[in-house]
């Protein structure tokens, strides 16, 4: 047992001594050690500089001194290197210069005036600290002089040396060998993985489409929405594939000196084909691969000589090469068209947001590792999040996990998940004090936008009413999320009434107008100048009026007459949607007081509430009967 336990004591002994070594080794640096020791010999230097005592005496000649040891005045003499310094009885201390070797007695008797004996002599040796002042003096600037040479050119060796780095590639490797993100980490993008599992294949089995004479795709384009999963499943095809994959972002090759993306671009190219098979992954591609020559203000220089490097680097693959270039990004209509035609960006993948199978999907690969609650309904979770992410998704689950913690609960239930889905939609609850008056504009605002959703046949139910403050938004209405492909007119239309709906009841109520509907009629105006504009659904016909603008720089095709007539369509259609709005809710004046007054208490209802206090929405087939 002793044994043991000496036995253990050495181990972790053994343990200590090898961690404080790491940190010593990890803090320790030649560069500081130096820049430490200059320091402390300076801060020596001032300190000695300080230590001398200060001479207060008055300079006179030798025969004054002699004089004065004549008429018995000299209570003592010290004696130094290069002075006699002599005190008189009255306190006067004089000084007077002496010729080094000389001694006090001898000189002072061949003067004419022997030392007497009541007369006390000090002698100070020569190993003074004036003496060692005097050789820091000489020494420390010498030393600080030649160590701020060697500084100066350690930094000019090292600023060389960047220099000539900085054509080198910046692309990080994640080498196969790591642990490995596969098709499996991977949900609601089943398309777009059916797409890439050629590509898979291509770079495991080359010599079966060898033999068909086929050649391996050089690029694939991977185009979708922020948070759709560009990045993850780029790297899920390497894994899959089991080769080397360089990820590295767009504006990574861009730096002030011209010429070093296009060297970049070589070094990326050239570290890929000693490691092949691999994957080349560029992120946000079109921060390099934008149009050449289009806008007002032209091309840059060193994007369009990365750009053409690229170019080059893609067309010159030998067939016998096993290297996939893959990029990603959300602005595909930007993209010159020479980096996506056949043979460069010959294949584009396409990642929408997922639907309720694929959301269902990714919030079980996200919810491992987490608990939760026996009454959760992953498929109630996942209708609820029409329009997340896989991004959101991940962020809204570990945002319920963070607030579940936080009340100290022992699992994630329910209303953790829809707290943090409002939360990640909108912001987190701002619990600022607001006056009454406030409160019950806010009400009667929200109240307006639910009961015009309730009213109309063809809008979705509301799903919940708060006014409580998110974001920069005092209150909230949303109704439930329902996956749409096409948007209809009627349905379009009557988003803008509903839109209306908070500054209608605002109208109707305090006979007032608030600045709190401006956000409303921003997104009102939006959809119908959308309306006319890009859809066609106006007077003015099916005619896309907002043409091929690359940017904003360019000026409209639209003549004035015809821009005045666009505008008096918008305006004719927010017109009849807010006369519509203050319609229903004239009508249904002791709803809205009812449902405000409700608000005020609650301040939140979820959609049972709702009904429970208004009814049920009446269906497009009721109001057609």
């Amino acid at each position: 047992m002793a044994s043991n336990n000496s036995t253990n004591k050495k181990t972790n002994g053994n343990k200590l001594s090898k961690q404080l070594n790491a940190k010593f080794n990890k803090k320790f640096s030649w560069k500081s050690a130096v820049i430490y020791g200059f320091l402390f010999i300076f801060l020596l230097f001032i300190f000695a500089a300080l230590s001398v005592p200060v001479d207060n005496s008055k300079m006179v000649s030798v025969s004054q001194i002699v004089s004065d040891i004549k008429a018995g005045k000299v209570k003592s003499i010290t004696v130094t290197t290069d002075k006699f310094t002599a005190t008189e009885n009255n306190g006067l201390v004089i000084s007077a210069n002496r010729d080094p070797g000389t001694d006090v007695y001898t000189f002072f008797k061949n003067a004419g005036a022997p030392i007497p004996d009541t007369v006390k002599v000090n002698v100070v040796t020569d190993n003074s600290l004036a003496n060692w002042l005097n050789f820091l003096g000489g020494v420390v600037p010498v030393v600080l002089l030649i160590g701020f040479l060697y500084f100066m050119f350690r930094q000019a060796r090292g600023t060389q040396e960047n220099i000539f780095s900085f054509g080198q590639s910046r692309a990080k490797l994640f080498n196969k060998d790591n642990p490995r993100t596969t098709f499996a980490n991977v949900a609601g993008v089943d398309e777009a993985k059916q797409e890439l599992t050629e590509i898979v294949d291509f770079l495991k089995n080359p010599g079966k489409y060898k033999s068909m004479g086929a050649r391996t795709p050089k690029g694939v384009l991977m185009v979708g929405p922020a948070g759709t999963g560009k990045t993850l499943l780029a790297r899920a095809t390497a894994g899959e594939a089991n080769v080397a994959f360089f990820s590295m972002a767009g504006s990574e090759f861009m730096e002030m000196l011209v010429g070093v993306g296009a060297s970049r671009v070589r070094d990326l190219f050239n570290t890929a084909k000693k490691s092949q098979p691999a994957i080349i992954f560029i992120d946000e591609i079109d921060a390099i691969g934008r149009q050449r020559g289009a806008g007002l203000m032209g091309g840059h220089d060193e994007r369009e000589q990365t750009l053409n490097q690229i170019l080059v680097e893609m067309d010159g693959f030998n067939p016998n090469e096993q290297i996939v270039v893959m990029a990603a990004t959300n602005r595909p209509d930007v993209l010159d068209p020479a980096l996506v035609r056949p043979g460069r960006f010959d294949r584009r993948v396409t990642l929408d947001l997922p639907d309720v199978e694929g959301r269902k999907a990714i919030l079980a690969i996200h919810a491992k590792g987490k608990p939760f609650t026996p009454e959760v309904d992953w498929d109630k979770v996942a209708r609820r999040t029409v329009g997340f992410s896989g991004a959101d998704l991940e962020n809204m689950l570990n945002e319920s996990a963070i607030l579940a913690a936080r009340l100290s609960k022992k699992a994630i239930d329910m209303m953790d998940l829809e707290e943090a889905a409002t939360k990640v939609k909108l912001g987190p609850e701002k619990k600022q004090l607001q006056s009454e008056d406030d409160r019950k504009m806010t009400a009667y605002h929200e109240a307006g936008h639910a009961l015009v959703m309730w009213e109309l046949p063809h809008l979705e139910p509301v799903h919940r009413i708060s006014i409580v403050r998110r974001g920069m938004a005092l209150g909230h209405t949303m109704m439930e999320p329902i996956e749409r492909t096409h948007e209809t007119k009627t349905h379009l239309l009557e988003q803008i009434v509903a839109m209306l709906g908070g500054r209608a009841a605002e109208q109707i109520v305090f006979d007032e107008m608030t600045t709190g509907a401006g956000s409303d009629i921003e997104k009102a105006t939006h959809v119908a100048r959308a309306m006319v504009m890009k859809f066609g659904m106006s007077s003015l016909g099916p005619i896309d009026f907002e043409g091929d603008r690359q940017n904003i720089y360019e000026q409209s095709e639209l003549s004035p007459e015809m821009a005045a007539r666009v505008d008096e369509e918008v305006k004719k259609m927010t017109d009849k949607a807010y006369k519509q709005a203050l319609s229903i809710l004239t009508k249904l004046r002791g709803k809205l007081d009812l449902l405000a007054a409700e608000l005020l208490k609650k301040e939140t209802m979820d959609a049972d509430e709702f009904v429970k206090l208004i009814g049920p929405k009446v269906t497009p087939a009721v109001a057609k009967a």
